[in-house]
């Protein structure tokens, strides 16, 4: 009965997902419309706060596809999509500043970021192993599987969890040196915040609805031991 609700929260939690991800869709495209007071491009704002910061030997590279900017910690390179590096929007240098803000974080050992790196490895086997494991004990009714397959999905889920607070600081780093640094004007923070607090939902609701599987998973394990 539990599980049966538990499997009911996934569902709105995963109808959340799909509304993050068309919100954040649909946020970024309203400020690419509106171009930013200093006419920055993404480059050049990203530039400019890797170089306030000492990071002048971080480069910046164009990525194509569209939100596909990510910061590389093993290169150490910000990547940017296409749209983002060369436009002049509010969405562009929002996105640009938030990923230098995730190359500020790995210069100055955010713990956060820290934990994430270490965990990667792991997660990474983790991840890919245990839905087999579920698969395998729920199919043949073998609950240690199931018990080991837990075990493994968890370390994802805590990698999701471990990653929210790494994402939130980036985006209050960004917001705080792009007006510190006069990259925005004050009335263009609201753009911002909108830009950046969408982004964010995305990844709330990833977290969401993995730890709603692992609690029912939990779930179905305890009450086919009793």
């Amino acid at each position: 009965m539990y599980a049966d609700w538990m499997f009911v929260l996934i569902i709105i939690a995963f109808i959340f997902s799909l509304w993050a991800q068309f919100r954040v869709k649909g946020t970024f495209n309203k400020w690419t419309k509106v171009e930013n007071s200093t006419g920055l491009t993404g480059y050049d704002a990203a530039r400019r706060m890797l170089d306030a910061n000492g990071l002048h030997d971080v480069p910046i590279e164009p990525v194509p596809g569209a939100l596909s900017d990510h910061y590389d910690p093993v290169k150490r390179v910000v990547r940017l999509s296409e749209p983002v590096y060369y436009e002049r929007s509010i969405s562009a240098v929002s996105v640009a500043c938030h990923e230098v803000g995730h190359a500020i974080q790995h210069a100055e050992h955010y713990p956060m970021l820290v934990a994430r790196h270490k965990m990667f490895p792991v997660v990474n086997f983790a991840s890919g192993i245990a839905p087999f494991l579920l698969i395998a004990g729920f199919l043949f009714q073998a609950m240690n599987l199931v018990g080991l397959g837990i075990i493994f999905f968890s370390c994802a889920v805590a990698f999701q969890l471990v990653t929210l607070p790494v994402e939130f600081n980036a985006s209050s780093r960004a917001r705080q040196l792009m007006i510190q640094e006069g990259y925005i004007a004050n009335n263009e923070e609201r753009g911002v915040a909108k830009v950046l607090n969408a982004a964010a939902l995305t990844y709330v609701a990833a977290a969401l609805i993995s730890l709603l599987e692992l609690i029912r998973y939990i779930m179905i394990f305890t009450s086919n031991r009793e």
